[in-house]
């Protein structure tokens, strides 16, 4: 197994990449500044004093000046200080069982998801200087290289090796191709638009504001869309975005005002804050059983958003997520994090049937 962030190879068992450091158990995409958010929160006690672990309001006021570009892994962090955790692992004597009851209060009592609850005691513990080994030890998104699938000569077992080297080159280069907003001039009065195969991400306001914009379809190499990507694109009717997607980064349609439609492509494991705001005519959003949390005002101003089916994944949802939906009802599993989430915030619901 090669590491995905610096391709160091992993022997088996391993509880972290001797590369590069970072955890086997979180190698999955959702929290890939570990490191950073690791050191921040060191530097943070190392200038402050022990005494912000009893502070927790002063603790989180912190999180903005040392991590403001990890709005992701901060937002977490903060939702975790603010629910007591630390203390309540500083008033466990024993540091194991420490760790063993805040993951536990972090899964059962706060609905976060396994990687989350991982990332931050892998965080907190390193914060602590307490040794940590992470519990989870599946590696979902390691780069394997695939083996022959037969027994053949020699020759050919090299010819398959070079095919799937030449493969992975490919692959790299085309994981450095943004389409970036200069890219998206040409089409600032095209309505319908076809972005050619081979980018991988669309970048923060590459469409930003273009009024002509009606459709587009994106590439199947497409893996993220950033921060405001088609913000403001009043003339939106439908996008269509491809299964590669796995990233959809905050505010990315919001005020898209007649955009109708939307499939979440299965693999997309977050609702960003403002992914959708203000998109008045919005009716049907379809939400894979990936996503596991929606960022604050998400869904704010859909008006006309009736019907929202969340999957039984979901266990954080963000403040004002529907603010200004009137008519919205959420279609949820029976005793689900979704179901108790809409009788504390009285949002009308049904239960799947």
């Amino acid at each position: 197994m090669l590491c995905k962030y610096c391709n160091t190879e992993l022997g088996e068992n391993v509880s972290a990449c001797p590369g590069c450091g970072k955890p086997v158990a979180l190698m999955n995409g959702q929290f890939e500044n570990i490191i950073e958010v690791r050191e921040a929160l060191k530097s943070i006690v190392s200038e402050h004093g022990v005494e912000l672990f009893r502070d927790s309001k002063r603790f989180t006021g912190l999180l903005n000046d040392y991590m403001p570009e990890y709005e992701k892994e901060r937002r977490l962090i903060r939702n975790v200080i603010s629910n007591d955790v630390i203390s309540q692992m500083l008033n466990e004597p024993d540091q194991k069982l420490a760790i063993i009851k805040a993951r536990e209060y972090m899964l059962n009592d706060m609905f976060l998801s396994a990687y989350a609850a991982e990332f931050v005691l892998d965080c907190f513990t390193y914060m602590l200087g307490w040794s940590f080994t992470p519990e989870i030890k599946e590696i979902p998104t390691m780069v394997t290289p695939t083996a022959p699938r037969s027994n053949k000569t020699n020759k050919t077992a090299q010819a398959s090796s070079a095919a799937e080297t030449s493969s992975n080159d490919s692959s790299k280069e085309i994981k450095q191709k943004p389409f970036r907003p200069f890219d998206a001039l040409k089409y600032k009065l095209i309505p319908n638009v076809r972005i050619p195969e081979g980018y991988t991400s669309i970048k923060s306001f590459a469409f930003d504001g273009y009024g002509f914009l009606r459709s587009i379809k994106l590439p199947e190499t497409i893996v993220s869309i950033d921060d405001y990507a088609f913000s403001e694109c009043k003339r939106l009717r439908s996008i269509e975005l491809p299964d590669s997607l796995r990233v959809i980064k905050k505010s990315a349609f919001s005020a898209c005002g007649s955009l109708e439609s939307v499939k979440i492509p299965y693999g997309v494991d977050a609702i960003q804050e403002g992914t959708f705001a203000f998109c008045q005519n919005l009716e049907d959003v379809e939400i894979p059983e990936t996503v596991s949390s929606i960022g604050d005002e998400a869904f704010e101003g859909c008006e006309t958003l009736r019907e929202l089916r969340l999957p039984d994944s979901i266990k954080f949802i963000g403040a004002n997520v529907f603010l200004y939906c009137p008519h919205i009802t959420i279609v949820c599993h029976e005793n689900s994090y979704v179901h108790k989430f809409c009788m504390t915030n009285s949002i009308h619901f049904e239960f799947i049937k």
